[in-house]
């Protein structure tokens, strides 16, 4: 699974800023080489800084994701139970989840490459699928699609497909199962006390 993650959090990071008129393929792709060559260039990220890691992952991917729908998309059903109050709590609290995840993956980089599938859209299509492979030697490929709609401040991801499993789907799962025990109020406490056993404590991390 950390193979799976850690190929998700390297495509993600194709993603770049301040580009609201680009193709959303172009805008998946502009970025990679840049963003591989800081990770293997930036000797505190390659030994594990986890801090220098988030803040990595805080301007270059986050910024591209509708986080307000993908948590509405993870919630399902039980996103009209929550109030303007607990859903602002439930966006922040998945936010900072995916931030954690994605910087944890980002410490085990080794040399992955990224192919990128042709775009399958019309001219005015608002909702596509951007199609990627990461590559690593000796493993197999592993699929990652990104589900993209676009809005007035440019292309956003609101799902990720790895290896034929989408994010979205994987936690609906765990959330309905929380609501079920604790409610919506349960699952922000459950979020935020994994947020906080998820921060770094300290620079490098441990081996």
């Amino acid at each position: 699974m950390i193979r799976l993650i850690s190929a998700f959090c390297l495509s993600l990071l194709a993603a770049s800023a301040g580009a609201e008129d680009i193709a959303p393929d172009a805008l998946i792709k502009g970025i990679s080489d840049d963003v591989i060559g800081i990770i293997k260039q930036d000797k505190d990220i390659k030994a594990g800084d986890r801090k220098k890691i988030d803040a990595l992952v805080d301007a270059k991917v986050l910024p591209h994701f509708n986080f307000a729908r993908m948590t509405a998309l993870a919630m399902g059903r039980n996103w009209p139970k929550a109030n303007a109050a607990q859903r602002d709590a439930l966006i922040t609290e998945f936010r900072n989840l995916l931030v954690r995840t994605y910087s944890g993956a980002l410490s085990t980089y080794k040399d992955e490459v990224i192919e990128f599938k042709p775009l399958r859209a019309a001219p005015g299509d608002t909702d596509v699928t951007v199609r990627t492979q990461v590559k690593r030697p000796g493993n197999a490929p592993v699929s990652i699609d990104y589900s993209m709609e676009k809005t007035p401040t440019g292309w956003k991801v609101y799902d990720v497909v790895v290896g034929g499993v989408s994010l979205v789907t994987n936690y609906r799962d765990s959330f309905n199962a929380e609501i079920r025990a604790s409610g919506v109020d349960g699952l922000i406490k459950s979020l935020s006390d994994k947020n906080r056993s998820l921060e770094p404590q300290g620079g490098a991390a441990s081996k």
